[in-house]
């Protein structure tokens, strides 16, 4: 079992920067990919990005490839996702998961993870 808590939502500025973070328990950590994903109001939830187990291989929608940046410290069993530029229409419930392989990209679709974490919200005002 793999429990995922984020962490570091709030409110910013339109133009501001957010770090979130997500701790994984297990130890399995180092060898899962780590998807970050967001659900706006009344919209579905959404791939932002995927990183390796070693970290070596990120894999970003479109969308989110120029701003955000997803990187992970094995050792905290920590993944990140650094957002920046930050618009309102990023104000989303953020959450990570992770999957027990990493498949490139596949990780856009759900079923390749196995846990998901509670989410954390992020607002931003305009």
């Amino acid at each position: 079992q793999v429990e995922l808590v984020e962490s570091g939502g709030g409110l910013v500025q339109a133009g501001g920067s957010l770090r979130l973070s997500c701790v994984a328990s297990g130890r399995t950590f180092s060898t899962s990919a780590m998807g970050w994903f967001r659900r706006a109001p009344v919209k579905q939830r959404y791939f932002l990005g995927v990183i390796s187990g070693d970290g070596d291989i990120t894999y970003y929608a479109e969308s989110a490839k120029d701003r955000f940046t997803i990187s992970r410290d094995n050792a905290k069993n920590t993944v990140y996702l650094q957002m920046n530029s930050l618009r309102p229409e990023d104000t989303a419930v953020y959450y990570c998961a992770a999957g027990p392989v990493y498949r490139g990209s596949l990780m856009r679709i759900e079923y390749n993870y196995h846990y998901w974490g509670e989410g954390t919200q992020v607002t931003v005002s305009s």
